[in-house]
């Protein structure tokens, strides 16, 4: 049997792509079902990897002993009851000497710049109450503590009423004494609703 075909007939399936012309590459575009799954596996791929990744990049887990825990968790506590009394000299002496409070409104060195930012800002302009702090992790660094963690506050605002607060900070915390200070302190704001 011989295969045969017309000249009109040949040159509508080239035009149609039925028939591919010499030396030209089809090129298939992929659907977006096939790129969704290249891109799942690339992110299983890297995931992976970072798994095995050595402790430098990966997330550390080297947490503290359990009477660190208890004390930095304490000092969470007395924050909280310092803070809910609105006494910024005692929250002032949890702070270090010479501590770094990062805050949205500025960087703040010292204890002193600290207790004022306290009294002005958080006690006398927002008018803070109900703070509650939790330690969601205790990281031993050396002969300081690295503790994370969320907060919650509900403030009073003249112009504005009620406002609920919330966000995360992070704490360095060294020893002194028998007394766990904060060195450096840094905290964000992911929320705020009337």
């Amino acid at each position: 049997m011989q295969f045969c075909m017309s000249l009109s007939t040949f040159g509508k399936r080239r035009r149609l792509g039925e028939i591919p012309q010499q030396g030209v590459r089809r090129r298939t575009i992929p659907t977006h079902r096939e790129v969704s799954m290249k891109i799942r596996f690339v992110v299983a791929i890297v995931g992976l990897a970072i798994s095995f990744a050595p402790p430098d990049f990966a997330q550390q887990k080297d947490t503290v002993d359990a009477e660190t825990a208890q004390q930095v968790r304490a000092l969470a506590s007395n924050y909280d009851a310092a803070f809910n009394r609105q006494d910024a000299v005692t929250i002032a002496g949890l702070y270090a000497e010479d501590a770094v409070f990062n805050t949205p409104e500025g960087t703040f060195h010292g204890r002193q710049a600290i207790e004022e930012l306290y009294a002005k800002h958080y006690f006398g302009e927002a008018h803070s109450k109900n703070v509650v702090t939790l330690v969601n992790e205790a990281i031993a660094a050396g002969n300081e503590v690295r503790a994370t963690g969320t907060w919650r506050d509900t403030f009073e605002e003249p112009s504005t009423g009620t406002i609920h607060a919330d966000g995360t900070y992070s704490w360095v915390l060294l020893r002194e004494g028998d007394t766990w200070r904060i060195r450096e302190s840094t905290y964000d704001i992911t929320n705020m609703r009337h």
